[in-house]
């Protein structure tokens, strides 16, 4: 199968990391280590083959961080009890990271990766929620430092100690160590996933978290942000560039704020497995920057390239890719799907 377009297969990033990066993200989170108090609340559902759990754990500050836990059934805690060799073990768990907007939303939306024998824990992104008629639960309790354009990507981003995704990182961190709590889950095998915003998010909890076994990364957000001019005039992105616009005097200080937290650094510095997904007719991420990130992955990688889609478009035979991507790397792999003509799902 074919990889990335020779166009797209050398691309490389124009910044290095800031010279301090990682001892800014050591820093952040040692100061972040607080007890994690995670709660696990069985709720009723519907689900005949699944229990769901509403969850919350405490993120960045200690603000509290809503979530949906789906475990398959029949799960029992670890370890079996041993008059009982025949009971199930933990499951796999995969920590899904949010899209630009989303919340949670309800139980129902998340039925994949449970129909196929994993747990799924749905983590809100803070302060968002109602984008792709998802709802949220999460509030942002942290105030504004400067007057900025409405959305989040501007919030703070005059200074990285107080940048809104340093606290979403964080969250993200502590969202695995929340998977990492729960009995039925097993420790070994935690993937991270999520698209546009969610990929950025899955990139961060892959780069700052050791325990992750695999990525999945689609069209990820806010990588290889160099040059505030080359920006698409598209949500998220245009509230960067509108913060730009009223107040030039800051691009500099912008752009050195988004360098500590910008994919392509987080890429160089993950080692887990990786399945990365190219929409080439994408708008919003564009093919350049996902490239670019891909090409600084630091660890084993496959990629998805999807001619003819666009950002964040419904792509069944992806989900399929991710599926026997996670198969494969946690050992228990199912057969293979076929592409589909002109389509490379991995690579």
């Amino acid at each position: 199968m074919t990889g990335l377009p020779d166009a797209l297969a050398g691309l490389r990033s124009a910044r290095r990391a800031p010279a301090d990066f990682d001892a800014f993200w050591r820093d952040t989170l040692d100061s972040a280590a607080h007890p994690l108090d995670p709660v696990f609340a069985e709720v009723p559902s519907a689900l005949t083959a699944a229990t769901v759990y509403d969850t919350s754990f405490a993120g960045s500050r200690g603000h509290r961080i809503a979530a949906w836990l789906i475990v398959p059934r029949p799960v029992v805690p670890r370890p079996a009890p041993a008059a009982d060799q025949d009971a199930p073990a933990p499951v796999p768990c995969v920590v899904q990271f949010l899209g630009y907007g989303e919340g949670r939303g309800a139980p129902l939306d998340w039925l994949l990766w449970p129909a196929v024998g994993r747990a799924v824990l749905v983590v809100d992104t803070r302060g968002q929620g109602g984008a792709n008629l998802r709802p949220g639960d999460t509030p942002d309790p942290v105030g504004a430092t400067h007057p900025q354009v409405p959305g989040f990507v501007t919030r703070g981003v005059l200074d990285p100690a107080g940048y809104y995704y340093r606290d979403a990182y964080v969250d993200a961190v502590r969202a695995v160590d929340t998977a990492l709590a729960h009995p039925a889950v097993d420790p070994g095998r935690i993937v991270v996933s999520g698209c546009s915003q969610g990929g950025l998010l899955a990139l961060a909890a892959a780069a700052l978290h050791e325990r992750v076994a695999a990525a999945l990364v689609e069209s990820p957000f806010l990588c290889d942000v160099t040059d505030a001019a080359r920006l698409p005039d598209r949500q998220p992105y245009r509230e960067l560039l509108r913060f730009c616009q009223f107040h030039p005097q800051h691009v500099g200080r912008v752009l050195d704020t988004l360098a500590y937290f910008d994919g392509v650094a987080l890429a160089e510095r993950a080692t887990c497995p990786a399945l990365f997904s190219l929409a080439m007719r994408d708008q919003v991420c564009s093919p350049a920057s996902v490239a670019t990130t891909y090409n600084h992955y630091a660890g084993p990688k496959r990629i998805g390239v999807w001619p003819f889609a666009g950002h964040a478009e419904p792509n069944g035979y992806q989900r399929r890719a991710e599926v026997d991507f996670v198969a494969g790397v946690l050992g228990d792999r199912p057969g293979a799907h076929a592409a589909p003509s002109g389509a490379a799902p991995v690579s």
